[in-house]
């Protein structure tokens, strides 16, 4: 079914069509609000509003965007409103980087490609909100900045600031744990 035709289904109140689009873009608003929250129970409360949300609203979609471009801004938004209501105050980043020993650097194979690729999410986890969302829709989501822009209300110039900052961010955390030949073989962009 195409995106024109789902759209207009579920428009209709057609709940196969409904549960067919949760399907479809489920993984997405996951992989977005599980970069905001940190609570699996949370989270999944947030996905639910989410779907909710995308459901009682499908008739205002004008089709500007793509579909999945609006269905993920109502992902982060609703991701960033739950943190306003309900979080605390964040740890500072700092402090919260998982150090790495300079004695690890001493590899000569540095970290396996598996465990650096879950080292840099760790990391990503790690990152401040913005810089974390930003990452998240460019690197993993594969948004343009056009498209982030959208979802997040960030300027383009600002979503290219805090996606620039946050690449710094996490070389720095990685120059210890991983060769240059490992960074050249494209394991962070």
């Amino acid at each position: 079914m195409n995106e024109s035709e789902l759209i207009r289904q579920v428009q209709n109140g057609n709940s196969n069509a409904f549960r067919y689009l949760v399907a479809r873009y489920q993984k997405l608003v996951v992989h977005i609000t599980g970069r905001v929250i940190q609570s699996q129970e949370d989270m999944e409360d947030v996905c639910q509003d989410v779907f909710v949300k995308v459901f009682r609203n499908i008739s205002r979609f004008k089709g500007d965007a793509k579909l999945s471009t609006w269905i993920a801004s109502i992902a982060y938004n609703t991701s960033l409103d739950y943190l306003k209501k309900y979080r605390k105050k964040e740890l500072d980043f700092t402090d919260r980087l998982k150090p790495v020993e300079n004695g690890d650097a001493d590899n000569s194979q540095g970290l396996e490609k598996k465990d650096l690729h879950r080292y840099i999410r760790e990391q990503i986890e790690l990152l401040p909100l913005h810089y974390r969302s930003v990452v998240t829709l460019y690197h993993l989501e594969e948004f343009n900045y056009k498209e982030i822009e959208e979802i997040t209300g960030m300027p383009e110039g600002t979503v290219k600031s805090y996606l620039h900052r946050a690449r710094q961010l996490l070389k720095d955390k990685l120059k210890f744990a991983v060769t240059d030949e490992v960074l050249m073989e494209g394991a962070i962009r």
